[in-house]
């Protein structure tokens, strides 16, 4: 479970660097992270599976999203509907 968690963890701190336009090179980055840049590589690709427009804008060295997107992870409070039933443990 802790390396799902790391990998999410992983996701949110690059999601905020490329919000920020600070991600550097990917040189820069996989150093910034503290993991390899093979490891950088794997991540983005994770996040555009998951539909991240991820593109790498050469001229401010930073990946950037190519549209606004939001990325958000874990459970959230949803009001029920009428044909669904709370479950409770």
């Amino acid at each position: 479970m802790s390396m799902i968690m790391k990998q999410i963890e992983m996701i949110e701190r690059i999601d905020r660097l490329i919000r920020l336009q600070a991600t550097g090179s990917p040189d820069q980055l996989a150093i910034r992270l503290g993991v390899s840049k093979a490891k950088v590589y794997r991540v983005i690709s994770t996040m555009r599976s998951l539909n991240a427009p991820i593109l790498y804008d050469v001229s401010i060295q930073s990946f950037v999203y190519e549209a606004l997107v939001g990325f958000r992870f874990g459970f959230y409070a949803k009001e029920a509907h009428h044909n669904e039933l709370p479950t409770y443990a």
